[in-house]
């Protein structure tokens, strides 16, 4: 099998699972927002749990991967023994870390949401949050060695059971979500918080403790000897500590961002319920986003990490630019659509219960704005791995830094002078302009550094793609004008109106696609067949 279906195999399979993974974030989150709404308690676990959750995106699809995963397959092809034992230290040492880091952020447990309320107002407004984060922080530790587990299984290619134990993680909060399990929690915490919000804190402590327990077998089984060994003088250790922090702006860019929108959020010159229309219309763009291009991206690191410790930086290249037409190619018509769609969709998937139609117009807002940004999100979940791939996690961290300081000055002149147009959109539409200024710098630098990847014929497909998507727009735009959503009133009706949509829009984005010989397209139907056929042209173009 040619390293081209080697990566769309390896990415599809992650995808599907994330797929399914994203399927269950969404009920998880139709719980929470069903139980809560948009209220100050919703806005409180939210807060709570962004904290370490953001520490989890830098992590498990940041920092720890992209300065482990080089280190540890150039040290598998030198020496297999010595890189087991180099990750057997990366194991205790990363234990020991983050104990240490949980026990002191549930001590100060206060001062760590003070922080990230710089903008709340009356911080009697976040005790509920204080309380939270004791519960939900302790799941840093084991989100940490599952992050570990995970990029060790993906150097040996394995993607399947480290991408499902996110899965398991969504299944276990929707199952604290019920009144069955959350109704006697309730009765152990103090008065003023029995809200489901303290269950649902539980349920994400649990089910990080699973994540990890599915992932420990299977190192097992590869060779991992677990024995305690804590050595920071291990040279392997060294370079990946040297690795990891510059790539925790690189490739976590995009999750600093959002939880800067997030502090931006807690202003009480925004909306109430900000912080939780931010938190679900991310959710709802991460569902493409994670699909493929995160998908596409996990599988991407190892297999340029591979042919960079071999020397073929031409293959490397041509790796890159083909991932970023397949990318283009799904996040385009899908940011098109999402900006169209936007209130359809939000409607359908989340107002019930407590979740209002007031809740869905906040949602809609800011998800105008991150969709804005989705090709530039995606983009930059690509770009950064060719720089990683390298060992050179300082220049996405030096361009990430440029972004983020870019994001605050936009959130503060939105959040002070534009609020009344934007509201909680604000926020979004400044992470969406940053992202393109970061990828903007990077794919430039990458250009100067490693050659071109013919700009020409990547602007030819580009070109392609907005054309097939323009006019897919123009058919969402004559179903709305043509049949008013608004007017059905049961849940069934307008579910079937927007699948419908949804559907003939796809099908109108693939068979323009086809007419016009869009390549990606028939790069993405190779997956449907039993063989592997040879490289096409349209690989080699890309070099």
């Amino acid at each position: 099998m040619t390293e081209k279906g080697r990566l769309l195999k390896s990415a599809s399979a992650i995808a599907l699972i994330t797929v399914i993974s994203r399927i269950c974030g969404y009920l998880r989150d139709q719980r929470v927002v069903l139980l809560l709404g948009t209220s100050t308690a919703a806005d409180s676990f939210v807060l709570a749990f962004r904290i370490p959750n953001l520490i989890r995106r830098l992590l498990g699809e940041g920092s720890l991967a992209a300065s482990f995963v080089p280190v540890f397959s150039q040290s598998l092809r030198e020496d297999p023994s010595s890189a087991w034992l180099f990750a057997r230290r990366m194991f205790w040492i990363l234990a020991v870390s983050l104990a240490g880091i949980s026990l002191l952020a549930v001590v100060f447990s206060q001062q760590v949401i003070y922080v990230f309320t710089l903008f709340g107002g009356n911080r009697a407004d976040w005790q509920l949050a204080i309380y939270l984060n004791r519960i939900i922080f302790p799941y840093v530790f084991f989100l940490g060695l599952a992050a570990l587990a995970t990029a060790i299984l993906n150097s040996f290619h394995s993607f399947a059971l480290p991408a499902s134990t996110a899965v398991v993680l969504n299944l276990t909060i929707i199952a604290f979500s019920f009144g069955f399990l959350y109704r006697p929690i309730l009765h152990w915490a103090p008065q003023k918080f029995q809200t489901p919000a303290v269950a649902l804190a539980l349920g994400i402590l649990v089910g990080g403790c699973l994540q990890v327990a599915m992932l420990i077998p299977s190192l097992a089984r590869r060779g991992m000897n677990f024995a305690p060994s804590l050595s920071l003088s291990d040279p392997s250790v060294r370079r990946v500590g040297r690795l990891m922090g510059p790539s925790f702006f690189g490739m976590g860019v995009y999750q600093i961002n959002f939880f800067i929108d997030t502090v931006f959020a807690t202003s009480p010159r925004l909306p109430a319920g900000s912080i939780t229309s931010l938190y679900v219309a991310d959710r709802i763009m991460e569902l493409v986003l994670g699909s493929y291009a995160i998908a596409l991206s996990t599988a991407l690191l190892p297999t340029m990490s591979h042919q960079v410790a071999a020397g073929k930086l031409g293959e490397m290249k041509q790796t890159f630019a083909f991932s970023l037409r397949i990318v283009s190619f799904i996040t385009i018509p899908a940011a098109l659509g999402l900006i169209l769609l936007r209130q359809p969709i939000v409607r359908v998937l989340f107002q019930h219960g407590a979740f209002t139609a007031q809740s869905t117009l906040l949602t809609s807002r800011a998800l105008l704005f991150y969709s804005l940004g989705l090709p530039a999100f995606a983009a930059i979940k690509l770009l950064a791995p060719v720089y990683f791939s390298v060992q050179d996690t300082m220049t996405p961290a030096v361009v990430g830094a440029w972004s983020l300081g870019l994001n605050v000055v936009l959130n503060t002149l939105f959040l002070f002078f534009f609020v009344r147009f934007l509201s909680n959109g604000g926020p979004a539409l400044a992470s969406s302009l940053a992202a393109y200024f970061n990828f903007a710098a990077l794919f430039v630098i990458f250009r100067r550094r490693f050659g071109g990847t013919t700009a020409r014929g990547l602007l030819a497909s580009l070109a392609k793609m907005c054309i097939c998507a323009a006019v897919m727009s123009s058919l969402c735009v004559v179903a709305m004008k043509s049949f008013r959503f608004e007017s059905l009133q049961h849940f069934l009706w307008q579910a079937a109106w927007l699948a419908a949509v949804i559907v003939a829009a796809v099908a109108v984005y693939l068979g323009l696609a086809r007419l016009l010989r869009c390549e990606e397209l028939s790069e993405l139907m190779l997956l449907l067949r039993r063989h592997e056929p040879a490289e096409s042209a349209a690989l080699r173009a890309d070099a």
